[in-house]
This record gives C-alpha cells, sequence and structure tokens, in this order.
C-alpha cells in the first residue's frame, strides 16, 4: 500500500450543497420512473431507463447513449496555457497536438492524486480539459490555489494561464457539456445526422463541426471500453435536442448502472475506488503508470510520486466469478483470499452476462494472470455479525474463501 507524505497535500472542503438537476434531468423524467433517478456527485442521475443488464447489451451489441453532462469541462487558453498544463499533469503535454486528446492525471506536492482527467487540444494555445464531476469544484480550487501562491509548486516557478468553466454560459458562448454515444453502431448513428467523417476518427483524436445543426466537439473517447465510441460536446442550450435526436436514429439511453457495470468489465478505474479512495491506490498500482512521465524535467508532485513507483508492492487487478443466478455478488472491501491468507481487496464488481467481474487492490506478486483467488464475504446484516461473520479483514489474516475464480487480464479488449 502507498504510503504519502502530508506536506504539500492541498486540503479541500467542499460545500455542502443539495444535489442538482444535471441539464438533461427533464430529459430523463420523459423516459423513465422518478424512482430510477438517485443523487451521484452533487446530480440527479437515471440509474437506468430499462435495465442494467439490457443497458450494458446495448453498448457490447448496439449503442448506447450516456447523460455525461455533469462531468467538468475546463477550457485553459493563451500563450502559457502548455507551460502551465504540463506543470499541473503528469503526462507530457507538450506532446499533444492540435486535434489529439491525452489521458492525465492532476497530482498535488505531496502526490496525492485529485482527479484523472482528459485534456484535448483545439489549437496551439486552447485546450479543453474534462475532470470527475465529483472533482470538479475541488480541481477549480486546485488551478485557482496555484494561479493564487495558495498551493505548493515545491519551491517551482510555474507558468499561469486563465481556466474558464465551460459549463457555465455565463462565461461566453463556446460552452461544452458531454453526452456519450458508445457502441459498435455508433459510427453508423451520427453518419445518419452528420456529414462529418468520424468513421476515420482514431482512438483519443476529435474534430470540430455540426451535428442536427449543433457546433460540436466529436471526441473518439469514452469511459465504457468500447472499441468504437464517442463523446459530443455541445454547448449546453443544444444538449436536449442533440439527445433527442440521437435517440431518434438509434441510441439507446443508458444508465449510471450501465456505465459502472461497462467500466468494471472494461477493467476501467473510478476515482475514489481503483484511484485514490481509502487505499491511496497510485496510478502505478492502478495500472497507469505509463500516462506519469517520470522523465519530464518536472510536474507537480513529481518527486512523491518517484518514491511511490520505486516502491509500491500492491495493485490493481481484474478477477473472474461465476455471475449465474443464485450466486451471491461480491461487494467493495470483501477479502480477497489467496492460499488460505488475505491478500488484498475488493473494490468495484458487476455482473457481465453470467460472469462476474471483480476490480481488486490485493499483493501484486500474488495475482499474475491465471491464478485462482477466493473472495470472503462480510457481514452484510446484523443477523450475519451475530453469527461471526466479520465486517472487515486485514491483509495477512487467515480466512477460508467462499466463492473462487481467477485473475484474468488486466483490461478487456472488445
Amino acid at each position: 500500500m502507498a504510503i504519502k507524505s502530508e506536506k504539500g497535500a492541498f486540503i479541500f472542503e467542499p460545500a455542502n450543497q443539495p444535489p442538482a438537476g444535471s441539464v438533461l434531468y427533464e430529459e430523463h423524467l420523459k423516459l423513465t420512473d422518478k424512482s430510477h433517478i438517485a443523487e451521484f456527485a452533487g446530480y440527479l442521475m437515471p440509474l437506468w431507463y430499462s435495465s442494467i443488464s439490457e443497458e450494458h447489451a446495448a453498448v457490447r451489441q448496439k449503442a448506447g447513449i450516456f447523460d455525461c453532462t455533469h462531468m467538468g469541462a475546463l477550457e485553459v487558453s493563451g500563450k502559457d496555457a502548455e507551460g502551465f498544463l504540463n506543470a499541473v499533469a503528469t503526462n507530457n503535454v507538450a506532446l499533444l497536438k492540435s486535434g489529439a486528446a491525452q489521458y492525465n492525471y492532476i497530482l498535488d506536492a505531496a502526490g496525492n492524486v485529485l482527479d484523472d482527467i482528459i485534456i484535448y487540444r483545439r489549437s496551439a494555445d486552447k485546450f479543453m480539459v474534462v475532470v470527475n464531476a465529483a472533482n470538479e469544484p475541488k480541481v477549480k480550487a486546485y488551478l485557482s490555489a496555484l494561479q493564487n501562491g495558495k498551493a505548493s509548486t515545491e519551491g517551482r516557478q510555474i507558468k499561469i494561464a486563465p481556466v474558464r468553466d465551460m459549463r457555465d454560459t455565463k462565461s461566453g458562448a463556446d460552452c461544452r457539456v458531454d453526452i456519450a454515444l458508445q457502441g459498435p453502431e455508433s459510427v453508423e448513428i451520427l453518419n445518419r445526422i452528420t456529414g462529418q467523417c468520424v468513421r476515420d476518427l482514431k482512438s483519443f483524436t476529435f474534430l470540430e463541426g455540426k451535428i442536427a445543426g449543433a457546433n460540436c466537439i466529436i471526441a473518439r473517447t469514452g469511459y465504457t471500453g468500447a472499441k468504437i465510441g464517442f463523446e459530443i460536446f455541445v454547448h449546453p442550450r443544444d444538449a436536449a435536442k442533440l439527445w433527442r435526436r440521437l435517440i431518434e436514429v438509434g441510441a439507446i439511453p443508458c444508465g449510471l448502472g450501465a456505465r459502472d457495470s461497462l467500466r468494471v468489465e472494461a477493467g476501467l478505474p473510478l476515482y475514489g475506488h481503483e484511484l485514490d479512495g481509502p487505499y491511496n491506490i497510485s496510478p502505478f498500482e492502478a495500472g497507469y503508470g505509463w500516462a506519469v512521465k517520470l522523465d519530464k524535467e518536472f510536474f507537480i508532485g513529481k518527486a512523491a510520486i518517484e518514491k511511490i513507483a520505486k516502491s509500491y508492492n500492491m495493485k490493481v487487478a481484474r478477477v473472474e466469478l461465476s455471475g449465474e443466478k443464485g450466486v451471491r455478488p461480491v461487494r467493495q472491501n470483501d477479502g480477497i483470499i489467496v492460499n488460505g491468507v488475505c491478500a488484498g481487496w475488493v473494490l468495484s464488481s458487476a455482473t457481465a452476462g453470467t460472469r462476474q467481474i471483480a476490480l481488486v487492490y490485493a499483493e501484486k506478486d500474488k495475482i499474475a494472470e491465471g491464478n485462482a483467488v477466493g473472495v470472503y464475504y462480510l457481514a452484510r446484516s446484523e443477523s450475519q455479525k451475530a453469527k461471526g461473520k466479520k465486517e472487515s479483514v486485514k491483509k495477512g489474516e487467515k480466512l477460508e474463501p467462499e466463492i473462487t475464480g481467477k485473475i484474468i487480464s488486466r483490461f478487456e479488449k472488445f
């Protein structure tokens, strides 16, 4: 487990605010019962429309559409934009070409992961930075603190560039929110309503054009593991119209439930689970060390993350278990058992067809692909506790597995 110094840590206390409807909230009420809508990251979002399993299958076999308008979108612009982002982000932003996107992390000076982000380079001096909804207030506060000299830059002088909230319609005409279209039929659906040549877009590239009359950034990115998928960034005023049009031509509405099961099946991390969270999981442990360029001359948090890169002994792995009807689902914090001893914990899990897929955090020398592992179910009720079922388990504790499976490849290829 990575141990991180508190020196240089950025401490953020979020405001306590009631959840708000997303830009597409009224559209969701037309498609599903209000009981299927729940709070997520400060927003009221649909969990499902038909069922999680149907929507999961729709993305793998056809094309699903997701409301991602709650995701943060920030513009960093001006002559020092590249220099600012290269100091803030772990990947090499200087290598990013116009029309391309890049996966990145934002760390504080203590090496803590503040968020995983995608940076889109729109031109030489204009970038769009997409951040997780739950972390948007923190990231905005952190960037502001850097600009005002109130966050540690480890004694370095860094370039400063203006940051604009692209979801705020008061901040300028060029505003953006995200709608994701994912699955093998995505290209055909877009071709029905746009003249843009989206078929030739390669992964992590984008173009700017019109869909159904609305100016859009059309990016070959997504969070489902789909081989073909797009994220469409559109002005908030045009989002509902675009959402309806995409559904009219074949996109199947999908909620947060399928978004989670799809990303677990694919092996993609969720902040707070497979990244940072209670176990302080680093990018190296999560399987994304390639996005942390330690050969870069400097980025904030480099010294701290470099030590972690040399010393970590835990990592995230993907486990396949039976998901047949009647098999008890595994849950977060259930124990991972290797040779009768707890070697780690479940982070996330989901059912995909007749399989359960779990993302786990365990000792890296015990979870090679193909290895057998077991799971110890934690107590789910007071009656189970009364019968001696454990509420938590520690690494090294001797336990009997209650379901067995095996380690599979870290990421699924579709």
